[in-house]
C-alpha cells in the first residue's frame, strides 16, 4: 500500500470494457467496513470491551508504546467480525477509517496497530497464563452484563464438542479417528440464546467430554444462586455418572442421550416389532419410559426411549435419553432435539467469524486466538439478539457480517466532525436507524446528582426539597428532553441536607397542555409547586383553566414523584 490516502501517481486503473471508467483506491477515504461502528455502538451501549481494563494486564515494559492493550484487544475482535482473523492484514486496516475510529485512542488520528503489533499481541502478551485465564472469562462477564437486559426466567445449556482443522506443525495437533484428519479437538459451551458462555481448545485426540468439569465449573458458578430453572443438554458422549452426580448436586435438571445396549433394548422390545399391515407413508414414532441403573450407576434413573418406524427402512431407528426431568415422553424428547440448535451455533462460528483458523505454532497462540474468536462471535450474536429490527431479527452471522458490516461509505472530513456517507444496497438508512435506536434503548438510564436546597414556596411544616439540576443536552440518537422529577423531605429535627441520585423520567403530553416553558421542564414553577402542595395537603387549588390542566399536572407528578436516595443523617 504506497499512499494510505489515494492513487501515488494520480492514474488509476482502466477497464477494457468501457474507456470512460476510472478505478482509483483511496484507502483512507473510503471504507467498506463502515457496519462495524454500529457493533461498536453496541459495545458502548453496554461496556464489553472496557470490562477487559479491569482483568487483563500489560506486560510490556517500554515506554512508547502507540496502542494500548484495549484497543488492540478491539482491533482484533472488530477485524475478525469484518472477516480479517488473520493478523496479516493489519497493515491495511489499520488506515481504514472506521477500524480506526472503532479502535480509537491514537488510531483515530494516526493508525491502528501493525501487523508485526498484533502478532505481539496475540503471541505473546495475551499467552501469558494471568491473561489467557482472564480472556477466557471474558465471555462470561459479557453475558452477564447482556443477561441483565433479557427477562430469563430459566437457564438452558447445550454442551458439545466440535473440529478444528489443522494442515501444519501446530502444537498440541493429532489425528481424530472420529472425524478422520488431523485437528485440534475444542470444546463449546452455549446458552439458549446462543452466546457462547465458555469455550476451551483441546488437543485432537482427546475423548469428546474430556475437561468437561473445568469447562462447565465457572459456568454453573456464575449462575449460582440465581432465580432461574437451570437445564443442560449433551449427546451421548457426555453420558458419565460423574456429570450426572455434578448436575444432581447443582439443582440442574438434563437430558443426555444414553448409549444403546442389550438390557435397554430388552426393556423395549415390545416396540422393536415391526408392526403387522402395510406401513404407511408417514413416519411412526413410539415412546417409553423407564427407571435403569447401569453398574457404574450410583442409584436408578429415568430413561426415555424413542422407536421411529421410517417408510422404505427395515430397521427402527432407536434412541435413549438419560433425565430428571418430570415431563412427559414426548416433552423430553422434544427438549432433547432442540439441542441440534447448539450445532447450528457451531456452524455459524465456523463460517461467519472463523473460529477454525488456528495457525500459529505455539498451543496457548492458539488457545488465545480461540478465546478472540469467541468474544467476536459472542458480540455479534448480542447485536443479533438484542438490536435486530423484527424483519431481519433472524439473519445469521453471515448475513450480518456481508450485509451490515459490509457497507461502503465515503468519509468526508469537516472541520468539527467526521461524516461518513454510507452506501444503501442491503441495509438501508431507516433499517440501520431501527439497529441505533434499539442500542440506545440498551443504555443505562440518565441519573443526575441534586443539589439540596430551601424551598420557600411550601410551608416549613412541609420540609425541604431537592431541587432537580438539567442534565446535559442528549447526544443524537437519544430520547429527549427528560425532566428530573426527585424530592426528599425530613420532618423531624436535627435535619441535615440529604444527598439524592435523581431518576429521570421522560416528559408527559400534560406539560406541553399547560403551555409551561422549556426551562419549566426541569424545575417546577411556583405556581406548580403550590398545586402539589395543596393536592398533597387536600387544600384549595387557584381556579382557571389553566390551574385545572396544572392541577392535572400536580396529580401525576404527585404520583410519580419517587427517590432513589441514599440519604445520610
Amino acid at each position: 500500500m504506497g499512499d494510505a490516502t489515494g492513487e501515488a501517481d494520480g492514474t488509476g486503473l482502466r477497464v477494457a470494457f468501457d474507456r470512460r471508467l476510472k478505478l482509483e483506491f483511496h484507502g483512507a477515504t473510503v471504507t467498506s467496513d463502515a457496519g462495524l461502528l454500529a457493533f461498536r455502538e453496541l459495545d458502548d451501549a453496554l461496556g464489553l470491551t472496557e470490562l477487559a481494563a479491569d482483568v487483563l494486564a500489560d506486560t510490556r515494559t517500554g515506554r512508547n508504546g502507540r496502542h494500548s492493550l484495549i484497543a488492540q484487544l478491539r482491533q482484533a475482535v472488530f477485524g475478525r467480525l469484518a472477516g480479517y482473523e488473520d493478523v496479516n492484514d493489519a497493515d491495511r486496516l489499520g488506515r481504514d477509517p472506521a477500524m480506526r475510529w472503532v479502535v480509537g485512542g491514537r488510531a483515530v488520528t494516526e493508525q491502528a496497530a501493525s501487523t508485526s503489533q498484533m502478532g505481539r499481541f496475540e503471541t505473546s502478551a495475551m499467552t501469558s497464563p494471568t491473561n489467557l485465564t482472564a480472556l477466557a472469562d471474558l465471555s462470561g462477564r459479557w453475558i452477564d452484563r447482556v443477561q441483565a437486559r433479557r427477562a430469563a426466567r430459566a437457564l438452558v445449556l447445550d454442551i458439545d464438542s466440535s473440529v478444528s482443522p489443522t494442515y501444519g506443525a501446530q502444537e498440541g495437533t493429532a489425528y481424530n479417528g472420529q472425524f478422520a484428519c488431523m485437528c485440534y479437538h475444542p470444546l463449546f459451551v452455549f446458552n439458549q440464546d446462543g452466546d457462547l458462555e465458555r469455550c476451551a481448545l483441546r488437543p485432537g485426540n482427546v475423548h469428546s467430554a474430556q475437561g468437561w468439569r473445568e469447562v462447565l465449573d465457572p459456568v454453573v458458578a456464575r449462575y449460582r444462586g440465581q432465580a432461574l430453572r437451570r437445564l443442560l443438554r449433551g449427546d451421548a458422549a457426555f453420558a458419565l455418572p460423574d456429570l450426572y452426580e455434578y448436575l444432581e448436586a447443582e439443582g440442574f435438571q438434563y437430558a443426555i442421550r444414553l448409549p444403546a445396549n442389550a438390557v435397554l433394548q430388552e426393556r423395549i422390545a415390545p416396540l422393536l416389532t415391526r408392526p403387522v399391515g402395510r406401513p404407511p407413508h408417514h413416519v411412526r414414532r413410539f415412546f417409553a419410559s423407564f427407571r435403569y441403573q447401569a453398574q457404574s450407576w450410583s442409584r436408578a434413573r429415568r430413561v426415555v426411549a424413542k422407536v421411529e418406524w421410517h417408510p422404505g427402512e427395515l430397521y427402527p431407528r432407536v434412541g435413549f435419553i438419560v433425565t430428571n426431568l418430570h415431563r412427559p415422553t414426548k416433552k423430553v424428547v422434544a427438549f432433547y432435539n432442540r439441542r441440534g440448535t447448539a450445532e447450528q451455533w457451531i456452524k455459524e462460528g465456523k463460517n461467519a467469524v472463523k473460529w477454525t483458523r488456528l495457525s500459529c505454532v505455539a498451543f496457548r497462540a492458539n488457545a488465545v486466538r480461540l478465546q478472540l474468536h469467541a468474544l467476536a462471535y459472542n458480540l455479534a450474536n448480542f447485536l443479533r439478539t438484542l438490536a435486530l429490527p423484527r424483519e431481519v431479527a433472524e439473519w445469521s452471522l453471515t448475513s450480518l457480517r456481508e450485509k451490515v458490516v459490509k457497507i461502503g461509505a465515503k468519509v468526508v472530513a469537516h472541520g468539527r466532525y467526521l461524516v461518513l456517507q454510507m452506501a444503501e444496497v442491503a441495509v438501508p438508512r431507516e433499517l440501520f436507524r431501527g439497529i441505533l435506536n434499539r442500542i440506545a434503548g440498551l443504555r443505562p438510564p440518565v441519573v443526575v446528582r441534586c443539589q439540596p436546597e430551601r424551598d420557600s414556596g411550601l410551608p416549613q411544616s412541609q420540609g425541604r426539597r431537592a431541587s432537580a439540576v438539567r442534565p446535559a443536552t442528549a447526544s443524537r440518537g437519544q430520547e429527549q428532553p427528560w425532566r428530573a422529577a426527585s424530592a426528599a423531605f425530613r420532618l423531624e429535627s436535627g435535619y441535615k441536607e440529604p444527598e439524592i441520585t435523581c431518576q429521570m423520567t421522560p416528559r408527559t403530553a400534560m406539560d406541553r397542555r399547560a403551555g409551561l416553558r422549556p426551562a419549566s421542564i426541569w424545575g417546577m414553577s411556583a405556581l406548580t409547586r403550590q398545586v402539589v402542595s395543596d393536592r398533597r395537603a387536600g387544600g384549595p387549588s387557584p381556579a382557571g383553566g389553566r390551574a385545572n390542566v396544572l392541577r392535572e399536572v400536580a396529580d401525576n407528578r404527585a404520583d410519580c414523584w419517587t427517590t432513589d436516595a441514599a440519604t445520610t443523617r
